[in-house]
C-alpha cells in the first residue's frame, strides 16, 4: 500500500458481505486497516486507526450504523458512508443528520461503491474546508472585537484619535514582536498605557 492510499474502516455485520467489501476495497487500491461486525467497535476502530472514511451498515449489533455515524461525526474527522438494504426516506434523512456524506443501497455494484466513496470524500473535504473557514472567520471576528475594545479604552482614557489608537497598537505589536491581539489584551487588563 502506498502512504497516500485512502484508509477505510468497514463495519458490516454480515461476515460474507464484510469480506467481499474488504477484498473489493483493497483491489481498488484502498487500504483497510480494520473491519468489524459491530457498530460500537466501529466507533473504537475509527478512533484508533483514524481512517479517511468509514463504511457503516445500518443494522449492526452493539450500536446501529446511524448512532455510530453520529458519534464518529462528532468525535473525529472521518467521512461516513452508510450501507443499507433499505432506501426509505426517513432512514436516509437520519443518516444525513447523523453526519453521513452519502449512502449506498445493497446490493451494489463495484462502480457504485467506488463512486460513493469518492463522492463522500469530496463532500467531506468541502465540509471540512468550510468548517475551517468559519472557525477562522470567528477567530478573526473575536480578535477584531478585542482590538476595537482596546482602541476604545485608549480613546477614552488617553484621548487618542481612533487612528492614533490603532497605530499605537500596531507599533507596540511590531516593536515587541507580539500580535495586536496580545497588545490589545494588555491594554484592556491595564499593563499597557
Amino acid at each position: 500500500m502506498s502512504e497516500d492510499a485512502i484508509r477505510i474502516v468497514v463495519a458490516e455485520d454480515e461476515p460474507i458481505i464484510r469480506l467481499d467489501l474488504v477484498e473489493t476495497l483493497r483491489s481498488e487500491g484502498y487500504e483497510v486497516p480494520a473491519d468489524t461486525g459491530r457498530g460500537d467497535e466501529a466507533v473504537d476502530l475509527v478512533k484508533s486507526h483514524t481512517p479517511d472514511l468509514v463504511l457503516l451498515d445500518v443494522k449492526m449489533p452493539g450500536l446501529d450504523g446511524i448512532a455510530a455515524a453520529r458519534t464518529i461525526s462528532q468525535e473525529t474527522r472521518t467521512a461516513v458512508v452508510i450501507l443499507t438494504a433499505f432506501s426509505q426516506r426517513e432512514l436516509i434523512e437520519g443518516a444525513v443528520e447523523a453526519g453521513a456524506m452519502t449512502y449506498l443501497v445493497k446490493p451494489y455494484r463495484r462502480s457504485e461503491l467506488v463512486a460513493a466513496i469518492e463522492t463522500a470524500l469530496a463532500r467531506f473535504r468541502e465540509h471540512a474546508l468550510l468548517e475551517d473557514q468559519v472557525s477562522d472567520l470567528a477567530e478573526r471576528l473575536e480578535v477584531r472585537k478585542l482590538i476595537d475594545r482596546a482602541k476604545g479604552r485608549l480613546i477614552d482614557e488617553h484621548k487618542m484619535s481612533e487612528n492614533d489608537a490603532f497605530r499605537f497598537l500596531q507599533q507596540q505589536a511590531m516593536s515587541t514582536r507580539r500580535s495586536m491581539a496580545e497588545i490589545a489584551n494588555d491594554v484592556l487588563v491595564g499593563t499597557k498605557p
